[in-house]
């Protein structure tokens, strides 16, 4: 019959899975199967030790803290190949004293087992110390290259076999034993060591692009005369009825003396965001388009860029909204204070994002100051003071656009520019990187080792 796949598998395959469900022998996971079994292959239970995170209310949201020392690794923050370095959370000394025991190590393999199922990370010495959730398990290698392995599991064959042992229908998860018993295709010890060092290239381009943000905001924060800003912080202070009437506020952190301070700085030419760009309102029609590419805040990176997902018109979120265009800055207005706002590139117009958006269009300023000015922590800190609602605090259009904007001199502008555009061209290296050290794998599985680094070398050599 056209459209049906047929798997043939024997009654001992069964016994040895202990699985029944047709998924689990698409005719595509068995090729995936067969082709890393007839390489030189082993189980992950026999090259690593594994450990299970914290189970039960032992933490909650309620025990986080704002001293950044000891970091809580939640299931949304394991991504592909890395864990995400924003929107981090941390917790109490004691709280790390009393789970310890789930202190994870450098060079550590978190996989998320539940939710963002199949997303594997390794830990490096920036994400120390932590403790993770029981939404991962820890997967602690002793028998094979860390970075390898990590990259073993994010190729296309190692997340496939991955996800296939989800277990479990209102939830589905992946055990213990079903990752122990996860065939891991084991090359030579040169080629994990190869893959390995683009690994460590990646992460060098990567800290690269982080430094170069960090000097367009440094840049930006010399012009603005706040780099060396010492606000102040009186231990009582008072503001007029009057004020607080025509603001219609009452809490003590809007009429602060640093606010006060930094608005003053900021605008003394009377300038405001709206004087330099203008809000982009164009509604996105669903039953105009049969596919479209959706942003929403899971897809930004906090660091200035975002991605998006691939939709059905016909079945859009009722939030999908605006449409983008190149050059745009989108911001997010629920809790500002994340710094969640991003440049859109070429290649994503016409893209649509949430309502959770406020869309900006850069008219007489360069998008890249914009987007480094809007990313300002101390810029957050005043968005985040007109945040209403307790559980998604939000602002609104107004409260960008009527942002104070200093003027900045030519110079200085084209000084942020550049270090933005060296901090994407360095980020996206090392995606080049990654995705190179991925295919390699793959190649490696398919072809040979040799052909493999024949690709690897190229990809490199294009950088």
């Amino acid at each position: 019959m056209e459209g049906l796949a047929i798997s043939e598998v024997s009654v001992k395959s069964l016994e040895f899975s202990g699985r029944i469900d047709a998924e689990y022998y698409r005719p595509e996971m068995l090729q995936y199967e067969r082709a890393v079994q007839e390489k030189t292959s082993i189980k992950l239970g026999d090259v690593a030790n594994f450990l299970i995170g914290p189970f039960g209310s032992s933490f909650t949201t309620d025990n986080y803290t704002d001293d950044k020392v000891y970091r809580y690794i939640r299931g949304k923050d394991v991504k592909s190949m890395m864990l995400m370095d924003n929107d981090n959370v941390y917790m109490p000394e004691d709280d790390y004293t009393r789970l310890k025991r789930y202190a994870l190590h450098e060079n550590d393999i978190l996989v998320s087992v539940v939710g963002t199922l199949g997303n594997s990370a390794i830990v490096s010495t920036q994400n120390l110390p932590a403790i993770f959730s029981c939404k991962s398990t820890v997967v602690r290698p002793f028998g094979a290259n860390p970075k390898y392995l990590t990259v073993y599991l994010n190729s296309h064959f190692g997340n496939k076999l991955l996800v296939r042992k989800e277990r479990g229908v209102i939830q589905a998860g992946l055990n213990l034993d079903d990752l122990k018993d996860l065939p891991v295709f084991l090359p030579t010890e040169g080629f994990q060591s190869r893959i390995a060092a683009s690994f460590d290239e990646s992460l060098q381009s990567l800290s690269d692009s982080k430094s170069a943000q960090v000097e367009a905001e440094c840049v930006l924060l010399d012009a603005l005369g706040l780099s060396d800003w010492t606000p102040p912080e009186p231990l009582a202070y008072a503001a007029k009825a009057s004020e607080a009437l025509a603001a219609g506020r009452l809490d003590a952190r809007f009429f602060a003396p640093r606010i006060q301070a930094l608005l003053d700085i900021l605008s003394s030419d009377g300038r405001t965001i709206s004087d330099v760009a203008k809000p982009r309102r164009e509604k996105f029609r669903p039953e105009r388009h049969v596919l479209f590419d959706y942003i929403e805040i899971s897809d930004m990176d906090g660091a200035g860029a975002t991605g998006s997902t691939r939709l059905v018109a016909a079945e859009a979120p009722s939030r999908a909204t605006w449409h983008v265009r190149p050059g745009d800055i989108i911001t997010s207005s629920v809790r500002p204070i994340r710094r969640l706002s991003a440049q859109i590139m070429p290649q994503q117009a016409g893209f649509v994002c949430s309502s959770g958006f406020v869309v900006v269009d850069p008219q007489d300023i360069a998008p890249e100051v914009l987007l480094t000015y809007l990313r300002l922590p101390v810029i957050c800190e005043l968005l985040d003071l007109y945040a209403s609602a307790s559980m998604y605090p939000s602002i609104t259009d107004a409260n960008i656009f009527n942002l104070p904007m200093p003027e900045l001199p030519d110079a200085v502008a084209s000084q942020i520019v550049a270090h933005v555009q060296n901090a994407r061209a360095a980020k996206a290296r090392a995606a080049a990187l990654l995705d190179a050290a991925k295919r390699a794998v793959e190649i490696a599985i398919e072809d040979s080792e040799a052909a493999a680094l024949a690709h690897l070398a190229t990809v490199e050599g294009a950088g």
